[in-house]
């Protein structure tokens, strides 16, 4: 059995699976540098509670603005980095 489907449908569900791949689902705008301690909890495989715990421990750096707590990408990317092993 053979499927018509529009090509714009498949173009809309590809650029929707690459923004996925790419992060660009991380609690602010596209491309967005700071995220939320949610959005940062799932950008490194992390629960909010261990992502807390991180956080109260100083291990990554946090960005406060008002009652706002972000974090920076770049961060995160550092501490990923630094904890590799080989």
């Amino acid at each position: 059995m053979q499927f018509d489907v529009p090509d714009k449908l498949i173009e809309d569900l590809a650029n929707r699976i690459a923004e996925k791949l790419q992060g660009k689902t991380n609690g602010g705008p596209a491309g967005a540098r700071l995220l939320t301690v949610e959005a940062a909890a799932e950008y490194i495989g992390r629960t909010k509670p261990g992502m807390d715990h991180l956080l109260s421990g100083g291990k990554i750096p946090t960005v406060r603005a008002d009652r706002r707590v972000m974090i920076d990408v770049r961060d995160l990317d550092r501490w990923i980095e630094d904890n590799k092993t080989t």
